[in-house]
């Protein structure tokens, strides 16, 4: 399940301060601030989607996540892997190296990566 881009917003910063009040939440959004009906309609829906829960404090609610940032990057990667390159992480590679602006530095970061996890994954 997705969320669109102004729940992708709010969740942003819930991921940030984990746990967060409406009003600090609102305070937290950039210019111009979204209406706190808006808001909390938003979060209502997140709530419906299960990506947020709340607790309870007297007459507030803290907001916190429910989903971890990098399992919902996780699962838009893979989406885009399986929808845009045929399920093949080889061809997403190919062309993320070979279609994008990263320089020498961020490609040789990368290869770093991809050694240390093949290394890590012999040793399982």
């Amino acid at each position: 399940m997705s969320l669109s881009k102004a729940e992708e917003q709010i969740m942003e910063q819930i991921w940030q301060h984990e746990k967060v009040f409406l009003k600090d939440l609102i305070d937290a959004l950039p210019e111009p601030k979204p209406a706190s009906t808006t808001v909390i309609t938003l979060l209502k829906r997140m709530q419906d989607k299960g990506f947020v829960g709340y607790q309870v404090y007297g007459n507030s609610r803290q907001y916190f996540a429910l989903v971890a940032k990098t399992d919902y990057f996780s699962s838009h990667v893979n989406g885009l892997i399986r929808n845009f390159f045929n399920n093949s992480a080889a061809q997403f590679g190919s062309f993320f190296a070979r279609d994008t602006n990263l320089s020498t530095k961020e490609l040789e970061e990368l290869r770093k990566i991809i050694d240390s996890e093949i290394s890590r994954k012999k040793d399982e």
